[in-house]
């Protein structure tokens, strides 16, 4: 295999936006961070038994993965004929499952997996940002809403499915663009690929 010569340019608060427990509004957001075992004596022995315990994402494995629930406690008020989103109180619960080496590695490669488990760990960092920013966007686009002759808060409700969806839709979006730039070549994830497989 052909050896490159590459430049990372890491971003590395390596847990900073995986504190155990965060204001949130009302609410709060509750972060978790899971593994799973990788073994290996190089580089590539490492990478391929990612490829072969890697949280299974639709019909291949990933390196790592950023998922969550998110649940409101929403306080509906009747104001006359109409029904008004008064409060809406969110928690988030943000997991994140990340390759953990096991095993004695030899020096260089400790240093070369500590590397590439730092950029994956801020590469989830984002993708964990972007879900707080949905549950911040359905807090602002949200409370306050107003139903004007609806008796029962019922069609409150519906009027908010759209909105839910269409800014479901656009974190979605940013999620795979910000995937599709960093494994694309020359992106971040792209280079520490290429740096753990290439190296010790």
């Amino acid at each position: 295999m052909p050896r490159y010569i590459v430049r990372l340019h890491l971003i590395i608060p390596l847990l900073a936006a995986l504190a155990p427990v965060e204001a949130f509004a009302e609410g709060k957001v509750l972060q978790r961070v899971e593994t799973y075992a990788v073994r290996g004596t190089t580089g590539l022995e490492l990478y391929r038994s990612i490829g072969e315990h890697g949280p299974v994402l639709g019909a291949s494995r990933a390196i790592a993965h950023t998922g969550f629930r998110l649940t409101w406690k929403r306080d509906y008020q009747q104001r006359g004929a109409a029904c008004v989103l008064a409060s809406a109180i969110p928690t988030l619960v943000i997991t994140t499952v990340l390759p953990e080496a096991k095993g004695r590695l030899p020096q260089a490669l400790k240093r070369s997996w500590d590397i590439f488990l730092a950029g994956v760990t801020a590469h989830e960092a984002v993708h964990a940002g972007y879900i707080r920013d949905l549950a911040r966007d359905i807090e602002k686009a949200t409370v306050g809403l107003t139903e004007p002759n609806d008796p029962g808060c019922r069609k409150i409700r519906q009027t908010m499915q759209p909105i839910l969806g269409a800014l479901s839709t656009a974190e979605r979006r940013k999620q795979r663009d910000f995937d599709k730039e960093s494994f694309a070549d020359g992106g971040q994830v792209h280079q520490l690929i290429l740096a753990l497989v290439n190296g010790p």
